[in-house]
């Protein structure tokens, strides 16, 4: 059937709420409206919704971006998460060698016209050594100039850059500086007092990666990175998998917070999402075991799972409603790295978008009305 038409659901996603008693007009293969359907829409169950928005993905579809920092590279990984359910992503590209971040940097500007590439984040290597996790040591340093130059260099060519630093590793000056050129500063990898976090929010963080993960955690006495995050107003992101974080600390989480909508869902996933079981990481064999990416000694090495995985445990295991869901895997994510557009319906690529299931499958959107 030719276009324009409509198609509606049981609720629409709107970016900010689910409304019911509404649908989608498609028309040249975008959401134009969102109102009341005519009487001839097509009715499909479940939500429609955006695709969701992860902003920490280091690889997919058997590549990962430290070892394929190119074009077609990023294109496998944006290709193997969208089939998941995953509309755009920010490849994230961690410790490595100065070389690789400018490999990265330019694969990222010579895509800046896929709209599933929304940036860059780099993930070190200005992290401390006693939270690196899979990181690899030798890579680790200080933030320098050379850093600080890709990164003045991708945000003057308008691309959003996402840089994750342990505040002990960086300056107050220059966190100052990278918030100034417009990158979103995340406390990450950090053995980092509270007093020391909280002074790079004052400089200019605006948001913590991977919560709970690779950062000093709460005491009674010393809140550490992890207290200090939950006290601030800053976005943090969160691995939801069922392995790396505790469901009922993901609730504790989301209740600690004094506001609203600053917590995010990432996959943090490697080439094993959308590819084989295995992969090289810093000359080591990457495995799935039980659902965990292990490296060589046996620790979580990166996750292997997706965003709908990660919005369905929320909603069936942590018990969040699917609105915030979608908001932490959607809303909350667009915002941060102001492309707020992002979550709304209207004006997406009928391919960017999906239908959310009761059972929390999803699936593609219909292209065509049928019937």
């Amino acid at each position: 059937m030719t276009e324009p038409y409509w198609i509606t659901a049981d609720h629409v996603f709107d970016g900010e709420t689910l409304r019911p008693g509404l649908g989608l007009r498609i028309d040249k293969g975008q959401g134009v409206e969102v109102g009341p359907p005519p009487a001839d829409a097509q009715a499909i169950p479940g939500v429609i919704a955006p695709g969701f928005i992860d902003l920490q993905v280091n690889g997919g579809g058997g590549v990962m971006v430290n070892t394929t920092p190119t074009r077609d590279g990023l294109a496998t990984i944006a290709d193997a998460h969208a089939k998941l359910g995953t509309s755009a992503i920010l490849p994230t590209v961690i410790t490595d060698g100065p070389d690789v971040l400018d490999r990265a940097a330019d694969a990222v500007r010579t895509a800046k016209t896929d709209r599933r590439i929304l940036g860059l984040h780099i993930e070190g290597p200005h992290i401390a050594t006693a939270k690196r996790g899979t990181h690899h040591a030798a890579f680790i340093r200080p933030l320098d100039a050379r850093t600080i130059e890709v990164v003045s260099a991708l945000r003057a060519d308008g691309i959003a850059v996402m840089i994750t630093l342990a505040p002990e590793a960086a300056t107050t000056a220059q966190i100052a500086e990278l918030a100034a050129m417009g990158a979103v500063v995340s406390i990450g990898h950090t053995d980092a007092s509270a007093s020391q976090v909280n002074a790079a929010i004052e400089a200019g963080a605006t948001c913590a990666t991977h919560l709970y993960n690779a950062m000093s955690q709460m005491s009674g006495r010393a809140p550490g990175a992890v207290g200090a995050v939950l006290n601030s107003h800053i976005a943090a992101g969160i691995i939801c998998d069922g392995h790396h974080v505790d469901d009922g600390m993901i609730a504790l989480a989301l209740r600690a917070r004094p506001v609203p909508d600053r917590m995010f869902l990432v996959s943090d996933a490697m080439a094993t999402v959308g590819g084989p079981n295995t992969f090289a990481l810093y000359g080591q064999t990457i495995t799935v075991d039980g659902g965990r990416l292990i490296n060589a000694e046996g620790n979580l090495a990166g996750a292997h799972t997706t965003m709908a995985e990660g919005v369905a445990r929320l909603v069936q295991s942590v018990g969040v409603s699917l609105e915030q869901a979608l908001r932490m895997a959607i809303t909350t994510p667009a915002r941060l790295i102001n492309q707020p557009d992002r979550r709304h319906l209207v004006g997406q690529c009928i391919q960017d978008l999906q239908v959310i299931h009761a059972d929390m499958t999803i699936s593609p959107l219909p292209h065509t009305k049928t019937g």
